[in-house]
């Protein structure tokens, strides 16, 4: 018998009997309702794939029925039986989201193309609403969380690029997400079917980090009693994250540029080359650009991985944000940890807007979820004004000489600006920083005197 579950809900006992009959034989399981209120009570307890009703039952009619479906079950097929000549009821029933319609009276033939039709709308419906909560859970993988026109241009990018096999390098500061992103570029890739390996570079022992990424065969090493399988030949097919690639020591620098130019490896111990498909993706905090001048960075290295950059904004240049990120952390961290905290008032964002988030989204990932488990609204907002007073405590005042005759405080500050602000070469961020200034307040002031960053 199928497993398909047909409702049918019709006032005349022999019409409702003819029905039951056809679809039964033709092995369906079938519940039968004589009213819409005894059909509601009957949906409620029991989940049905299609439901056929007819027009009339009564004080309340198949519409009245097809909206309480649409509205509490809206992915159930729905068929509805209309009085021959009545091609206004079959116009509004398919206006309200009825599959189909069948005059009556009908042939045993058009009631089960009818039904068939409804159980491929059905089906449709529900392939629909996976494809979209599949969409919805992309757009926001493990807290990507943003409408700022920053964050919408590392959406962008990382549409564009996650189909291809390119090497992408993920820049930041600390807590701004990078192996969020690099976790999208991988799940929306045709290789989201095979492993993501992570690595932090800087946490592998240098003794241990060729074997650990490469490989070593059994004795290349003391301790080596069996033969070793490094990350990236743990990753083939699939996608390696390397955190913290500025970390990485000059020879493995070298091992790598090998396996991008080449896309093999040796063992540590073994001179046989292995083939590999491995897609690269590393991220940093340094600037690689200056470590390159510096000489601590392969400068061949540093534009091997730098074929596709995203830069992922600090959480002080997209505040718009923060309340949509609180809403989201509140909402996860009370489904974790299986409890609530109270709402937020105004005063309360009105802080989280105004301090400087140095720890980025991480800092108010871990901080709302202290005010969740504990319930106290002043774990989310400790220390903010107390680490803001005591920046603004340090650095030495530069020395003004003020004119007998006065002068014009506006052009002063706004000389200030401009000039703090050509030193850092325009970084916004790092002129409002070093001003021991917020980056809203710092915002607001080169608006005020329209003043342009380069």
């Amino acid at each position: 018998m199928s497993n398909n579950h047909i409702l049918v809900v019709e006032d005349d006992h022999e019409q409702r009997a003819l029905i039951c009959d056809i679809l039964t034989l033709s092995q369906y399981r079938v519940t039968e309702a004589d009213c819409v209120e005894q059909a509601i009570l009957l949906i409620k307890e029991h989940q049905f794939d299609v439901i056929f009703s007819d027009w009339k039952l009564g004080q309340l009619t198949g519409i009245d029925l097809l909206n309480y479906v649409r509205k509490n079950t809206p992915l159930t097929g729905f068929v509805i039986a209309t009085a021959y000549g009545t091609i206004s009821h079959a116009v509004e029933a398919l206006q309200q989201g009825s599959d189909d319609y069948l005059p009556k009276p009908f042939q045993r033939q058009e009631l089960l193309l009818t039904i068939e039709k409804a159980l491929k709308a059905k089906e449709l419906r529900s392939q629909n609403q996976q494809l979209s909560a599949q969409l919805s859970e992309q757009k926001q993988l493990i807290g990507l969380v943003g409408k700022a026109p920053c964050m919408q241009a590392v959406y962008q990018r990382i549409d564009k690029v996650s189909a291809t096999n390119a090497t992408v390098l993920i820049l930041g500061e600390s807590g701004t997400g990078k192996e969020l992103a690099a976790r999208a570029l991988h799940e929306r890739s045709n290789r989201n079917h095979q492993k993501f390996i992570a690595i932090n570079c800087g946490a592998i022992a240098e003794s241990l980090a060729e074997a650990e990424l490469f490989g070593a065969e059994k004795g290349a090493y003391t301790g080596a009693n069996n033969t070793k399988i490094g990350r990236f030949e743990a990753a083939d097919q699939g996608t390696i994250f390397l955190d913290e690639i500025g970390e990485l020591s000059p020879s493995l620098q070298a091992h790598l540029l090998r396996f991008l130019q080449e896309g093999t490896i040796c063992r540590l111990g073994s001179h046989q080359e292995i083939k590999l498909d491995v897609r690269v993706i590393a991220a940093t905090h340094r600037d690689l650009q200056q470590e390159v001048k510096d000489g601590n960075f392969r400068e061949d290295l540093f534009y091997r991985l730098n074929v596709v950059p995203i830069k992922m904004p600090a959480l002080r240049e997209r505040q718009q944000d923060i309340p949509l990120l609180v809403d989201h952390f509140i909402s996860v961290h009370s489904k974790q940890h299986q409890c609530q905290a109270e709402p937020l008032g105004s005063e309360n964002y009105r802080a989280l807007l105004d301090y400087h988030w140095p720890g980025n989204v991480r800092e108010l990932s871990n901080r709302i979820e202290r005010f969740v488990l504990l319930n106290d609204i002043d774990e989310l907002t400790a220390n903010m004004s107390s680490e803001t007073l005591s920046s603004n405590e340090g650095g030495e005042l530069p020395h003004v000489d003020l004119p007998e005759q006065g002068f014009n405080w506006e052009a002063f500050e706004r000389q200030c600006l401009a000039n703090t602000l050509d030193f850092h070469q325009g970084n916004r961020t790092k002129a409002a920083k070093y001003l021991q200034m917020s980056y809203k307040a710092f915002l607001y002031r080169l608006e005020k005197f329209n003043i342009n960053s380069k």
